[in-house]
Order: structure tokens, then sequence, then C-alpha cells
């Protein structure tokens, strides 16, 4: 009995490490694709969206259209789609990973919406 009592704490041992391990690279992996979504998302507004922003608020600066108090977004729906039609409108030829990497940005840095 102790020599099965020993294996079996030897092999929970071993597969409690694994599962580690195995969690510690995902989370990894997971944290560093968010962090490049993020960095996409930063680029293609800062290249794409920023400059017409900018004149559309009047100011000069592109940041005002998303903290202005009549804003027409109200949920991270409504980002998504609203960044989805300029890409639409404007021929932005953006690809959906992008539109999405530009909405994760953008609740981020302005709007922190719940994201379902």
């Amino acid at each position: 009995m102790i020599q099965i009592a020993s294996k079996f704490y030897f092999n929970y041992s071993f597969f409690k490490t694994v599962f580690i391990v195995i969690s510690l690279f995902f989370a990894n992996t997971f944290c560093f694709a968010a962090d490049a979504a993020l960095k996409n998302g930063k680029l293609i507004e800062e290249t794409k969206c920023y400059a017409c922003h900018a004149k559309k608020s009047g100011f000069g600066n592109g940041d005002l259209i998303y903290t202005r108090s009549d804003r027409k977004v109200a949920n991270y729906q409504r980002l998504k789609a609203m960044v989805a039609i300029c890409n639409s409108e404007l021929r932005l030829d953006l690809f959906p990973e992008d539109e999405a990497d530009v909405a994760q940005y953008l609740n981020q840095q302005f709007y922190h919406f719940k994201i379902n």
C-alpha cells in the first residue's frame, strides 16, 4: 500500500507540474497576443483614423471624437460597428482582425466598456 500511495503521489505531482507549465505557457501566449492586438490597433488608429477625426473635431485633435459628451458609441458592440462602418465607408481596407484590434485599442484607451 505504501508503494501505491507514493506512486500515486509522484504521478499527481508530475501532472500538477505539467499542468502549471502548460498554463503558464498559454497565459504568456495570450498576453503576447493581447499586447500585439493592442499595438496593431494603436498603429492603425494613428495612421488611418486620427487625421480624419482631428479634422472632424475642428480642433486638430483626433482624440476628441472619442471623448466628446455627445459621442455615438455607448457600448462595445456599437464601438465595433462604428469601426466597421468607418472601414467600409472610407475604404480603409482593414481585415476583420484589424477592425477588432482597433476596437479593442479604443476601448482600452478611451471607452472602458465591459466586453461581453
